[in-house]
């Protein structure tokens, strides 16, 4: 099979599956190594990014999908006359955060870090498949572990979570001084 053959069955599968397909399954597909696979789809991509195109493969934890280019978006929301733009609430977002830090995490520990019950927080985002269960603890009540999914990192534009922001000590300090600022605060402390 030729090197554009080749190229074409990834872009065939990629094209057809829509999510996305680990990098030794497309290896398998062309009867390559996965080394000579990555540099096929490295090609294909560069060639899909300079070319114009408003579509490009975007790398999500060792598997590959092709996606619609950002800047194509808004003429997407233009065809539709309306936005799927999900909105997190604050505790969303926050739940969302322990949980792309911290995972696996079970809800109790999501709790033990807001302080507050996060029910509703993890059902939108199970909703919104920005999370998944991941097993169960093996501890009395054998609880859920959650983790964050593939829609996470296409969502907030990282290939994987090794990409999310590190904070210094630095800011830790700084954060914590608040927490301790707003808990006085609201405590009458």
């Amino acid at each position: 099979m030729s090197r554009e053959k080749k190229e074409a069955v990834i872009e065939a599968i990629l094209f057809t599956m829509g999510d996305s397909v680990s990098l030794d399954k497309l290896a398998d597909a062309i009867d390559e190594s996965e080394e000579t696979t990555r540099k096929i789809i490295e090609e294909y991509k560069n060639k899909l990014d300079n070319s114009g195109r408003g579509i490009t493969v975007q790398e999500l934890d060792g598997s590959f999908q092709m996606c619609t280019k950002p800047d194509m978006y808004e003429y997407l929301i233009e065809l539709t006359k309306s936005s799927n733009k999900v909105v997190l609430s604050d505790s969303a977002m926050e739940t969302l955060s322990i949980i792309a830090y911290k995972q696996p995490v079970t809800r109790l520990d999501i709790e033990k870090i807001r302080g507050v019950s996060s029910d509703y927080a993890v059902n939108r985002l199970l909703e919104f498949d920005l999370i998944k269960e991941l097993g169960r603890l093996d501890a009395p009540g054998k609880p859920i572990l959650f983790g964050t999914t593939e829609q996470f990192l296409r969502c907030f534009g990282v290939g994987s979570l090794e990409e999310l922001p590190q904070f210094s000590q630095v800011q830790m300090a700084e954060f914590r001084e608040q927490a301790e600022e707003e808990a006085s605060v609201n405590l009458g402390i």
